[in-house]
């Protein structure tokens, strides 16, 4: 099953079919109650977060043709209301690290919105117009659905990181006959390349000696035959 984007839903939807759309606060207090962490953890986080909501809860109760997948029985979209647009990563981390669930995070100041999740490490969306924003909801049971999730935040997260280059999210997509931890490995090898691509043309680009200029491109033409 493949629930298609549908851009004339409002941005908390995410394009997500329209059964699987809540709206249930998540007091940041009951979260500071909850969770152990120290005096200046909840103080950064209250200066940064405004309020959390869960905006959508997808299971087979809400997609029915969705089946439970082995680990994955639920998936959650948190909505988290910040109050200014540059934030500290660690206190989504923390949040992130502290919720037990799978959840998509969906970070929202005035119009504009990022998608961030956790597997293994934080990894987060850059900055898109809220009208933009959105997920489909592909496969046939919850794990699969999860994955995909994850391969799409980490993908155009790892393309914002290498300035832009969308063949690291289509390696992220495509990486036939790997699990997504591997394919997640290549994408952030395939991405730390590219950083060092692009400074090597910074730097020759600025370099005035022949001699030096030389030596920067055979050193980037080996870099990109690993690509």
């Amino acid at each position: 099953m493949c629930a298609m984007n549908n851009s004339s839903l409002l941005t908390a939807n995410l394009g997500l079919p329209e059964a699987t759309r809540v709206k249930r606060p998540l007091p940041k207090a009951q979260l500071f109650k909850r969770f152990d962490w120290t005096p200046s953890q909840r103080e950064r986080f209250d200066a940064e977060v405004s309020r959390l909501d869960f905006v959508n809860w997808i299971s087979p109760r809400t997609v029915p043709a969705i089946a439970v997948g082995n680990e994955v029985k639920e998936i959650f979209v948190v909505e988290v209301q910040l109050k200014r647009r540059c934030f500290d990563v660690k206190s989504i981390e923390l949040l992130a690290k502290a919720i037990p669930q799978r959840v998509v995070y969906l970070l929202r100041y005035e119009d504009e919105t990022m998608l961030a999740v956790h597997y293994l490490k934080l990894y987060i969306t850059p900055w898109q117009h809220a009208e933009g924003m959105s997920l489909q909801v592909c496969g046939i049971n919850l794990d699969m659905v999860w994955e995909g999730f994850v391969r799409i935040i980490v993908g155009t997260s790892l393309c914002d990181v290498a300035d832009g280059n969308g063949d690291i999210q289509h390696d992220i997509q495509h990486a036939k006959g790997m699990s997504l931890r591997d394919e997640i490995r290549v994408g952030e090898e395939r991405a730390k390349l590219e950083r060092q691509i692009a400074a090597l043309e910074r730097q020759m680009n600025a370099t005035k000696q022949p001699r030096r200029k030389r030596e920067l491109f055979v050193e980037l033409q080996k870099l990109k035959s690993l690509l």
